[in-house]
């Protein structure tokens, strides 16, 4: 009992690392995107729809959280960045347009089986430090946003774009190293023991009840994903249609996500201390205006705003997923499984809009777009803050 009320640092680590090496591999998209439309002859439209397809399989996240519950979740966390690693790195290699898709949609059954579970890891081996255990979470997947672009951008100078299967062997490696280690996390078992078995009428009864809760989050997460998308997806075909290189684009979207690394994993870790919802009304309310700068801003002047940008689009992330770990629930992955959902969704909802505005105004009238819609979120997390804040 003493050790589940312990911030088990070592593991809190490695899991880290697990979801540092999946989305090293899964940031390889955005960075070729203006290769990639070049070699297919495809327009922004197209390109969400690879988007898209990266997101299909969250249709399947809840159901994913229920047998989580039931699985050793460890060999999910494993398996996972090996399954991403393959279908990344063959993108280059890949001579139709269908073949990427089915590539990343893959990818995205990989990518739902990893991130609906380790949450609920994360919270079993963080006691009472749950924010910041899911800062450190954070850390490792905006890290890997950080460091993915310029891998891939590397990757494509030395051995072209079809050259970029060679990455394979580093993630298997990873993989492979990964297992040594999580093997030994014995968590599922934790899981079963606190749980009592009540089907699927208990989750029916969970998923009413913090029904309320959800639909603010997915508001939030709604409008503030066409920034997000905008930038994730799209900032390196953005800065092309500006003029800027591809090494532009991969070095300014990972100045995005390295600011994003450090937000996410500060903003978790003051969640604990000033509480989630102040936390999310500050980073809610600071986003839209930077981003609507970041529109205005050229040259030298466009990565100061590009690093406060990231690091508060970011951070909303960490602060969200602590407060659904906050819901004390005998279906916590479940719980998971509906907030990746709902982001997932949005995700593939918001980068559709996106590539189907700026085929037709250009990209950077839709970033304007973007920053006033997300505006819109500040309702939302207003009357979060009045119905569920605690502090």
């Amino acid at each position: 009992m003493e050790k589940q009320n312990k911030f088990q640092i070592k593991n809190i680590i490695f899991v880290s690392i697990a979801h540092f090496v999946h989305d090293t591999y899964s940031a390889f998209l955005a960075p070729i995107v203006p290769l990639l439309k070049a070699k297919l002859g495809i327009n922004n439209t197209l390109v969400s729809l690879m988007f898209v397809a990266q997101q299909i399989p969250s249709l399947l996240n809840p159901f994913i959280g229920i047998i989580a519950d039931n699985l050793k979740i460890r060999y999910l966390v494993i398996l996972a960045p090996a399954v991403t690693t393959i279908c990344m790195s063959l993108l280059g290699v890949a001579p139709l347009y269908i073949i990427i898709i089915i590539l990343l949609f893959v990818m995205g059954i990989s990518s739902a089986m990893f991130h609906v579970p380790t949450p609920v890891l994360i919270k079993k081996i963080s006691g009472d430090r749950i924010g910041k255990g899911m800062s450190f979470y954070m850390l490792g997947g905006e890290a890997a946003r950080t460091v993915g672009p310029l891998i891939i951008v590397a990757a494509v100078d030395v051995w072209g774009l079809e050259g970029t299967f060679r990455l394979i062997p580093f993630g298997l490696l990873a993989s492979l190293i990964l297992y040594f280690r999580l093997r030994k996390i014995n968590i599922s078992e934790d899981i079963k023991g606190n749980r009592s078995i009540k089907g699927i009428k208990g989750i029916k009864e969970t998923f009413k009840e913090h029904l309320p809760f959800f639909i603010l989050i997915a508001g939030i997460m709604f409008f503030r994903g066409f920034m997000k998308t905008s930038l994730s997806s799209f900032l390196p075909t953005y800065l092309g249609e500006k003029g800027g290189s591809l090494w532009l684009g991969g070095v300014s979207l990972s100045v995005f996500e390295f600011a994003g690394a450090i937000g996410a994993y500060l903003s978790g870790t003051f969640s604990d201390k000033i509480g989630r919802l102040r936390m999310l009304t500050i980073i809610i309310l600071v986003s839209p205006v930077l981003m609507f700068l970041f529109t205005l801003t050229e040259g030298a002047m466009m990565f100061p705003v590009l690093l406060l940008l990231g690091f508060f689009l970011i951070s909303s992330t960490p602060v969200l997923l602590a407060l659904i770990m906050d819901i004390d629930s005998e279906h916590q992955a479940f719980l998971s499984g509906v907030f990746m959902f709902i982001s997932f969704i949005s995700t593939s909802i918001t980068a559709l809009f996106v590539g189907i505005l700026s085929d037709f105004i250009g990209l950077v009238d839709t970033y304007k777009v973007a920053s006033l819609l997300a505006f819109l979120a500040i309702p939302f997390v207003l009357i979060l803050k009045r119905k569920f804040d605690k502090t």
